[in-house]
């Protein structure tokens, strides 16, 4: 089973998918219509690229990425190098961030001076994954997060069929995404709680432009023309579908601005037709899961992301919680009593003091003793006994 968050994992996920990969069979449309059905353009995936999928059940909102971009890098690798070895891959995508960001590559060389390429991928990777900064939002929120991660999908297919990148490519893409997001949402008739989340959701994901700089433009401004790649062409429409998406059916402006968009960009109608009811698809199948839309009520938002969060770190760590919780006999028997009735007021200091300590010595549930992390331990101390049964009942009945 594959750890996306420990060394080697890249290696082992090819080890373990070596016959899995779906083939496009050079088909670029396939691809990218695929690569929306498997959430990554929209930024929540949820399936990825193989014909047999993966259990990510224990992983983490940023793991699931982080295989699923791999995945995506992958089988374009595929389409453009038809007869290329992973190892060719790993390498050709080595290279393609040494032009993008050679700093952070030059600062991972001094950090794994002995490193494979694929173990300094996967800091780069690492890198390109984005969360929100603050320590507790990271973990247990991901409401921003990854929105433009595909520009680099987009600029790999240009490397690799130029074997070279413009400085200015990055750039222009995001800058240009940006400006039609910015003119979607000006021409979109019925403003929803989604709008300003929205705003932020780009703000958060870009990196080489500012938001709020991007005032009065209209279409016609929009060098489209320079974005000859089918997948760079899709992929703007597609953005346009993000922020013009709504519960109900889009108003004609709306419509008017889609169709004009898609000439501009030279796309043919059934292709507009198939990015409105591919998005709307996915959205109604995974609205509820989506954090985006989910977020009316923060409160209610942070403690149910934590729930799913805490669940999964105790089942990730039941063998290790299990045998620290049996170890300290006290520990056992306060969290059992806890299931049936209230702990007195020194009770639950000695729980939380225990579990605290159980915390110290294994290292993926250290977020417990941040700055934060006490608003998380309720959610631990009342998870532990239903996800640990066996531990409990055996001691309920000694």
């Amino acid at each position: 089973m594959i750890n996306p968050s420990a060394n080697g994992w890249i290696d082992k996920f090819f080890v373990e998918n070596n016959d899995n990969f779906i083939d496009f069979q050079g088909n670029t449309l396939s691809f990218y219509e695929d690569c929306r059905t498997t959430g990554f353009i929209y930024g929540y995936v949820v399936r990825y690229q193989l014909q047999n999928q993966i259990n990510t059940t224990k992983w983490s909102y940023d793991e699931v990425t982080k295989v699923g971009f791999l995945n995506t890098l992958f089988s374009l690798y595929r389409i453009e190098k038809s007869n290329g070895t992973k190892e060719d891959f790993i390498n050709s995508v080595y290279q393609f961030y040494k032009i993008i960001q050679p700093e952070n590559l030059n600062f991972i060389k001094k950090l794994l001076p002995e490193g494979t390429h694929s173990s300094r991928l996967e800091k780069i990777i690492d890198d390109r994954i984005q969360t929100n900064n603050n320590t507790i939002s990271k973990n247990f929120s991901h409401i921003i997060t990854n929105a433009l991660l595909f520009i680099d999908v987009l600029a790999f297919e240009y490397y690799l069929k130029n074997e070279t990148l413009p400085s200015d490519y990055l750039k222009n893409v995001e800058s240009d995404c940006i400006k039609i997001v910015s003119l979607a949402l000006k021409i979109k008739e019925r403003k929803s709680k989604y709008d300003e989340l929205l705003v932020k959701l780009f703000e958060n994901s870009i990196r080489y432009t500012k938001f709020n700089t991007i005032e009065n433009i209209e279409l016609s401004e929009i060098k489209l023309m320079r974005h000859t790649s089918l997948l760079e062409r899709l992929y703007l429409l597609d953005i346009a579908q993000m922020a013009l998406w709504s519960d109900e059916k889009l108003e004609p402006n709306e419509e008017h601005f889609l169709q004009l968009l898609s000439s501009e960009l030279e796309l043919e109608a059934s292709l507009l037709e198939k990015s409105k009811k591919e998005i709307n698809d996915f959205i109604e199948k995974y609205k509820s899961e989506i954090p985006f839309f989910n977020y009316s009520n923060p409160i209610k938002h942070f403690y149910d992301q934590a729930n799913k969060n805490v669940t999964k770190l105790i089942i990730r760590n039941k063998d290790r919680l299990t045998k620290e919780i049996k170890e300290s006999g006290e520990l056992m028997q306060l969290l059992a009593k806890s299931t049936t009735k209230d702990l007195s007021k020194e009770e639950k200091k000695k729980v939380k003091k225990q579990l605290l300590d159980i915390c110290k010595t294994v290292p993926s549930l250290t977020i417990f003793l941040l700055p934060g992390g006490g608003l998380l331990l309720p959610i631990l101390i009342k998870f532990i006994p239903q996800l640990l049964p066996s531990a409990f009942n055996e001691n309920l009945e000694d």
